[in-house]
């Protein structure tokens, strides 16, 4: 070190401070306890930043979980959500104790199909449909999905069934509503659809007429689709459920001959007795019912549908007039509106 730009007052001011620590020694093992500590020092500071930064880990983990927990205990489970996703996964299910054609009347001319399993998930309204609710206990209760712990529903349990058609469309397709209610006064489960059974009447072709299960992409484009038909629905007393129908005409009904004079095709003066299951089309009480000629020359017929419920009761019947041949295509069970 250059000490020659120092003065007087710094050289001795230097030579105090040097004899003021000249006798100051270290302690012997100094060296070799700074030579341990120092090592020990720094694992403690990587220890500390460790624990630190798991510390952090586990809050940020916690808290989104004790959130979460606290938002779903405090609500109730939505049973009808819960049959809503067992009927999509189901589809559309038959009653273990209903039989195929049960409490079925029957014409001669008559056609009886069970309903299968559609695809497709529930859920959905059902396409507005003519035809009065005939429910009691109530101004149109709403039903709702089945949730499991509701007893099946029994014969005797479901009443007030209606059976209605539409005036054809643009098309010349028939639609048509059957509507069943529960008139007990307690709830039960409807499980499966009932009997859908067409019949010819008059002129009308029973080798001709035919029915079928709906399904998406047939004829019948107006009616529900088949995912909104439901396996399971719980009727609350007086609520109802419907089945709605398409009837698709194929041919027309075969013209008459001219007869008594007439030679203008018009209609023959003698009305064609027709053998009828019900008093819908005005049977009489032997069980025939009169289908007179059209005044065009077409010979009077027409199909009548009958809806039997599940179990075999209740009936009803909605009639398709002016039609002798055709395909009917009906639903399974839909939530009433």
């Amino acid at each position: 070190m250059d000490l020659a730009g120092l003065g007087d007052d710094e050289l001795a001011l230097r030579r105090m401070l040097h004899s003021a620590v000249d006798d100051l020694e270290p302690r012997t093992g100094t060296l070799d306890r700074l030579r341990r500590a120092v090592p020990a020092r720094r694992a403690r500071k990587r220890q500390a930043a460790v624990g630190m930064a798991a510390a952090a880990l586990f809050i940020g983990t916690a808290i989104p979980a004790l959130v979460h927990v606290s938002h779903s205990g405090g609500t109730e489970p939505d049973t009808a959500m819960a049959g809503q996703s067992s009927q999509a996964q189901g589809g559309t299910g038959q009653s273990p104790d209903q039989g195929g054609d049960t409490g079925t009347g029957k014409g001669p001319g008559s056609t009886s199909v069970q309903p299968g399993r559609p695809s497709g998930k529930p859920g959905g309204k059902a396409r507005p449909g003519g035809g009065t609710t005939g429910s009691t206990g109530g101004v149109n209760p709403s039903p709702t999905l089945a949730a499991g712990g509701v007893p099946q529903c029994k014969p005797a349990q479901l009443g007030s069934a209606t059976g209605t058609a539409d005036a054809p469309d643009s098309a010349g397709v028939v639609y048509g509503t059957f509507r069943v209610a529960n008139v007990s006064s307690g709830a039960c489960t409807v499980v499966g659809a009932g009997t859908v059974t067409p019949t010819a009447v008059g002129a009308a072709d029973k080798t001709r007429i035919s029915a079928v299960r709906h399904a998406a992409g047939d004829a019948a484009t107006s009616l529900p689709d088949p995912s909104q038909e439901v396996s399971g629905l719980v009727l609350q007393p007086g609520s109802a459920y419907e089945e709605k129908f398409a009837f698709v005409p194929s041919q027309g009904c075969p013209t008459t001959s001219p007869t008594g004079g007439s030679g203008t095709g018009g209609a023959s003066p003698d009305p064609t007795p027709t053998a009828s299951g019900g008093s819908a089309d005005g049977a009489g009480p032997g069980g025939t019912a009169t289908q007179p000629a059209a005044e065009d020359g077409t010979a009077g017929g027409s199909v009548r549908i009958t809806h039997t419920g599940q179990g075999g009761s209740p009936s009803a019947t909605a009639t398709v007039p002016g039609e002798c041949a055709g395909t009917v295509y009906y639903t399974g069970v839909l939530a009433g509106s």
